[in-house]
């Protein structure tokens, strides 16, 4: 079969090649890949700065967004058949740690989980994959047109998830206001999200408000305010104080600015992922000072198990029931997957790009 692979730990190896056809297991099932999301993680990966191919491989089939749909069925399978349309998790478990053990291999303490595209386990940008159904969640025809994003929404539905339960630890907790920083893919996705939580939502970005970013955010009741021309900081001079705040900038200063905005009993969920060397001035004894005396949480969250994807299915199924069409916006661009290098040659200016495969 044909493959989007790269060569881990060498920079800009990325090209396509064939690889050997999956074999199916009697307890699995046969993908036929439709569409693969493109993200930073991959770029990140095609720059050599991480990833790891399967042991015995030179090299790794790229990608962890994905949209199948089912080709053939093993004899030991129930419960599916061919034409099912299907989006896989990322994460393996290790089978070693306790989280894994429970089932919740997004929290792998030990460091020996594998994950589809990215670490020790091959991904989706090929033209079949096969897996066990417990890897693989049934999607809605309704949600089709834009259920690759489900990958990202899982990453967005353990985050406010993790939120609402570090806050059990309040009785009484009720937030109304949310601030998403980021207007990305994981940040509308957590927009959406908050907004079918019923809370008041707004969108901090660098785009103008005009921007088409910004129009999305609109048109799911959330505000919008652009910070092109004005410190972070400054921010809930005119807003407010938020209750929970959503960080999806990919920018590591924002993260120390995000803890000077917080409310009292307020929650910092950290997404973003970033690397490098960045050294940069903060008012650290004004930031310990607002954490301790708001009773205030920063943390970080990162993967998903398949609760969360579940939880991300329903909460498609709800939004494109109360805003529809708004989520197919955020997939601006979609590419013949051949064409590969146009995106990570230069990542473009949209929302999400796409792979349609055939």
């Amino acid at each position: 079969m044909k493959a989007i692979v790269v060569k881990p730990g060498e920079k800009d190896s990325i090209h396509m090649r064939d690889m050997p056809d999956p074999k199916m297991k009697p307890d699995q099932v046969a993908v036929k890949m439709l569409r693969v999301g493109l993200c930073g993680t991959d770029a990140e990966i095609n720059h050599g700065l991480y990833g790891k191919a399967p042991d015995g491989d030179e090299f790794l089939i790229l990608g962890h967004e994905n949209l199948g749909v089912v080709e053939d069925v093993g004899k030991k399978v129930k419960g599916w058949k061919p034409g099912d349309l299907v989006v896989a998790t990322v994460r393996r478990p290790c089978g070693v740690c306790p989280q894994c053990k429970a089932g919740e291999n997004d929290m792998c303490s030990s460091g020996k989980y594998t994950e589809r595209g990215i670490m020790r386990r091959h991904g989706y940008m090929a033209q079949y994959y096969a897996e066990s159904p417990t890897f693989l969640n049934k999607i809605p025809k309704e949600i089709r047109d834009f259920a690759v994003l489900l990958e990202p929404m899982s990453v967005v539905q353990k985050g406010i998830d993790h939120t609402f339960l570090l806050q059990h630890r309040l009785k009484g907790w009720k937030p109304k206001f949310a601030m998403v920083l980021g207007a990305g893919p994981i940040g509308l996705l957590a927009a959406a999200v908050l907004r079918v939580r019923g809370l008041r939502t707004m969108v901090v970005g660098r785009e103008q408000a005009n921007d088409y970013r910004a129009q999305i955010v609109k048109a799911i009741g959330a505000e919008y305010m652009s910070v092109a021309n004005k410190r972070l900081p400054d921010v809930p001079k005119e807003t407010g104080y938020p209750d929970i705040v959503i960080e999806a900038t990919g920018v590591s200063r924002v993260v120390f600015d995000a803890m000077e905005i917080l409310g009292p009993n307020g929650v910092l969920c950290l997404l973003s992922v970033t690397g490098g060397d960045t050294m940069n001035a903060e008012p650290i004894d004004l930031i310990n000072q607002k954490l301790v005396l708001g009773n205030q949480v920063v943390f970080g969250s990162v993967n998903a198990n398949p609760r969360h994807f579940a939880m991300g299915v329903k909460d498609f199924t709800t939004i494109e029931k109360k805003w529809p069409g708004v989520l197919k916006q955020l997939i601006t661009t979609q590419l013949p997957w051949n064409q590969f290098n146009n995106w990570f040659g230069q990542r473009g200016s949209g929302i999400k790009t796409t792979l349609e495969i055939s």
